[in-house]
């Protein structure tokens, strides 16, 4: 008896080159930096995430999604979390989360989980939920505690990092 034929699967390489195409394509979303601290079972971490949204007000909820290979991801799961929106300037700590550059940031104790010195804004989480979300997972976090300041933020846009400036208003606001 002769096997019905398989749907031809694409070649290996014309996979990677969808996958990169679609990063490509991804990247043309601009978006802020934050860097998601947490005391761990193995001490303090961090890692930089740029997938990081508001989900809900009321209850107020954000959420980050954190690839599963990640060495923070696992060590996360059901702890608190802060998520720090960088300023302009902090590159250098967004690099540093990110696996590059070695020095040491600068910690400010939280009442749930620490935080970092000196960014734009902080959103301090206790765990709410958890989802699947491919090779991510979803972490939902509800805010327990907030902060911001004036600023320019950290942005990142079609893979390289940039300036997001504050608006300033013009004549036209005041009419």
């Amino acid at each position: 008896m002769e096997e019905p034929l398989k749907p031809a699967r694409p070649a290996i390489d014309e996979m990677v080159a969808r996958r990169s195409a679609l990063r490509t394509c991804l990247g043309r979303f601009a978006t802020g930096v934050t860097v998601v601290t947490f005391d761990g079972p193995t001490g303090r971490h961090g890692f930089t995430a740029n997938s990081f949204t508001s989900v809900s007000l009321d209850p107020p909820l954000v959420l980050v999604a954190v690839a599963r290979k990640a060495h923070s991801h696992d060590l996360m799961a059901g702890l608190p979390f802060t998520i720090n929106i960088l300023r302009a300037e902090q590159e250098r700590l967004a690099r540093r989360f990110a696996g590059g550059d070695p020095a040491e940031p600068v910690w400010i104790e939280g009442e749930h989980a620490p935080r970092l010195a000196g960014n734009l804004a902080h959103l301090e989480c206790l765990p709410h939920a958890q989802h699947d979300g491919g090779d991510h997972t979803l972490f939902v976090g509800e805010v327990v505690g907030f902060d911001h300041d004036e600023g320019e933020a950290l942005g990142y846009f079609a893979s390289g990092f940039t300036t997001v400036s504050e608006p300033t208003l013009g004549h036209e606001y005041l009419i």
